[in-house]
């Protein structure tokens, strides 16, 4: 039996679902039965029939999965897989904050710990985070903890007073304009779609900036064959699986999420026979860090 048989079968044994983040290595899209950006992952986790999720992502994601459905089992791959930018925010500079501005709303990228998220007001993805800061009733917005999509979304949304932190993504931040500029001059023809946690000099030559679906969205439904692609390269796999016929291009130097990485099929397979790398929160922290959380799916409708 191979490995994706067995993971098959101890799925239909022990009441299983895999849900996969876009970045993951191809192998493991392939078998996941939930495949999406942070957005469309938090949404699914929430009235899944089965007992068991078993997370290919980063550890902000299996904690956002644990904190909406706290009587089932969230696993996740490799425990020790995580995101830089989550950690990039403290509960000092926040109450810091609250105390400086009045009207002020927390405004939490999901890409963060439950530690940040419990001090937020809202949280929001790439996806929705003009949307949600629109709908805010408040006037000042601390959004943490990545800079580069907090200057995105104050773009689109001027009417807010917009307090920045000095968080990135490390993939994102180091995306090179000079390879991008190269790899125009090498395809002419093609557009650039970028993920807004790249900086802005690189958004301000992209033609569409949006989450990661929205640039598999974009592409799909662009009459342009050829696209240059500024997110990490994992959504390759995602990209021509939906558009076979078009060509998809990254920058030379491959941005290549690390942690993602780590997910392998034989790391999805121990943890369904054994049911390590469980994700445990006490019920102070899923509590707390549950409100932002069910205020983005409330405002997301």
């Amino acid at each position: 039996m191979t490995v994706r048989e067995e993971i098959e079968q101890l799925k239909k044994e022990k009441n299983a679902v895999i849900l996969a983040h876009y970045y993951v290595r191809p192998e493991i899209q392939e078998i996941a039965d939930y495949t999406g950006d942070s957005f469309y992952l938090s949404k699914i986790a929430v009235g899944l029939k089965e007992q068991i999720i078993v997370f290919c992502g980063v550890s902000f994601m299996g904690e956002s999965a644990k904190v909406l459905n706290p009587e089932k089992t969230v696993l996740m791959p490799d425990a020790a897989a995580d995101c830089p930018m989550a950690h990039m925010a403290d509960a000092g500079t926040i109450e810091r904050i609250r105390g400086t501005y009045e009207d002020l709303a927390v405004v939490c990228y999901i890409n963060s710990t439950a530690e940040l998220k419990r001090y937020s007001d809202v949280c929001v993805t790439s996806a929705n985070a003009v949307e949600i800061v629109k709908a805010l009733p408040n006037k000042n917005i601390f959004f943490i903890p990545d800079r580069n999509l907090a200057r995105h979304v104050a773009s689109q949304v001027p009417e807010k007073n917009f307090i920045f932190n000095e968080g990135f993504c490390p993939v994102h931040e180091k995306m090179s304009m000079e390879e991008i500029l190269k790899a125009k001059t090498a395809h002419p023809d093609a557009l650039v779609l970028t993920h807004p946690e790249c900086p802005d000099a690189v958004c301000r030559i992209s033609d569409y900036i949006g989450s990661t679906s929205g640039i598999i969205r974009y592409a799909g439904e662009s009459s342009v064959r050829e696209f240059i692609v500024c997110t990490e390269s994992g959504v390759r796999y995602e990209l021509e699986k939906k558009c076979p016929d078009k060509k998809f291009w990254f920058p030379e130097t491959e941005p290549l999420c690390m942690d993602m990485k780590t997910i392998t099929l034989e790391k999805v397979l121990h943890v369904l026979k054994t049911g390590e790398n469980e994700v445990l929160l006490d019920d102070s922290l899923r509590l707390e860090s549950k409100k932002p959380l069910e205020r983005m799916l409330e405002l997301a409708k």
